[in-house]
């Protein structure tokens, strides 16, 4: 079963930065999709940002120019760059991802998604 596994959650300052982390394990053939949706109280889970298989990238709205989405050099590594934030970016952050995975009868579609991580952006 693939497992998405997020960390560098925490707590900073309004301004500041964190770079959050998700590898994912699992009989992963390829993937198809990395990337982070978020939910604050209160409020539906949004898309973050996500890299697609080929090198392209999307972004929410609210996180263009601010926040980055890279793939790391591990197997099926993603990385979320945030810098100048913003206490509107407190939420739970959850890595997500699709892809092809090796079972006994062979290969099928997956989507996982990870436990989550806290951020919070507070003086």
């Amino acid at each position: 079963q693939v497992q998405p596994v997020e960390s560098g959650g925490g707590l900073v300052q309004p301004g500041g930065s964190l770079r959050l982390s998700c590898t994912a394990s699992g009989n992963i053939l390829r993937f198809n999709v990395m990337g982070w949706y978020r939910q604050a109280p209160g409020k539906e889970r949004e898309l973050v940002a996500a890299f697609s298989r080929g090198g392209s990238t999307n972004y929410g709205d609210d996180v263009k120019d601010r926040f980055t989405i890279t793939e790391g050099s591990a197997k099926n590594t993603v990385y979320l760059h945030m810098n100048f934030l913003k206490p509107e970016d407190t939420a739970v952050y959850y890595c997500y991802i699709s892809g092809t995975e090796v079972v006994d009868s062979g290969q099928q579609h997956f989507t996982s998604w990870g436990q989550g991580t806290q951020v919070t952006v507070s003086s």
